[in-house]
């Protein structure tokens, strides 16, 4: 009889980027344009590896047409809570044909999961950072294992702790790649305008940052953008990123 086939006696399980990855990143991109930065990217070492995870937001179709413009067959991750706003459960289907995009990937919270910790539906109104683990940062979780890389389209002018945003982190052994990191509002308008981008249709009503339907409000004159999220709340992001304060070092 022949010999067994060998069995590895142990699994590589060293992470994709580091803390140090991150940084040589920050520094090679300095100065580079985010659609030329995405190009070299893509097209280049990250090729295969990447997943760009948009939530379908008022201003996501900026970096979702940089990234369907150099390849529409980039995976895009959308994490479908089950608390959505209708408006944007329909922009993302107009917004991913329009853009020609290939490779939708929707992630849902894990019902056996929603039935053992929230079984009313009803845990944003009592414990919004319990909710956002279970309806939005365990999806992805799951949604970004295959991957070494992903984009995020968080941008520094949004609110005070994300002033000091850096372009590369690291985050659980990925690289997360902010591309629109030091964009302002007026660079999203005039790409919205020179390419023509449908808006997402809550925006015109005050809606500047649009996560889940209850825990997302209007924004009045003067406030962050994301003043409207999880107002009432000593809360300002969903667990998937973390705040980053003026004046603090980026954790690559």
């Amino acid at each position: 009889m022949g010999e067994p086939a060998r069995i590895l006696d142990t699994i590589d399980t060293a992470p994709a980027f580091t803390a140090a990855d991150a940084a040589a990143m920050q520094a090679r991109f300095d100065g580079v344009s985010a659609p030329d930065m995405l190009r070299e990217l893509l097209t280049g070492e990250l090729a295969g590896r990447i997943a760009s995870v948009s939530s379908y937001g008022a201003e996501s179709a900026v970096l979702l047409h940089m990234v369907a413009t150099i390849d529409p067959d980039v995976p895009v991750i959308f994490t479908n809570t089950q608390k959505m706003f209708g408006e944007t459960l329909a922009y993302r289907d107009e917004l991913s044909e329009r853009l020609g995009l290939t490779d939708l990937r929707v992630f849902r919270p894990d019902p056996r999961v929603l039935a053992a910790k929230d079984k009313t539906g009803l845990r944003w109104s009592y414990d919004p950072d319990g909710c956002c683990e279970i309806r939005k940062v365990e999806p992805l979780r799951r949604a970004l294992a295959p991957f070494d890389a992903w984009i995020s389209g968080r941008k520094g002018f949004q609110s005070g702790t994300r002033l000091a945003l850096p372009r590369f982190e690291e985050d659980e052994g990925r690289l997360k790649i902010n591309p629109l990191a030091d964009w302002k509002k007026a660079d999203l308008d005039a790409y919205f305008e020179e390419h023509d981008l449908p808006r997402h249709p809550l925006e015109a009503q005050g809606y500047l940052s649009i996560g889940c339907a209850p825990c997302t409000s209007k924004v009045r004159p003067g406030e962050d953008p994301r003043a409207g999220r999880w107002r009432g709340w000593d809360k300002v992001e969903c667990g998937i990123h973390q705040p980053v304060q003026p004046g603090e070092d980026p954790v690559f």
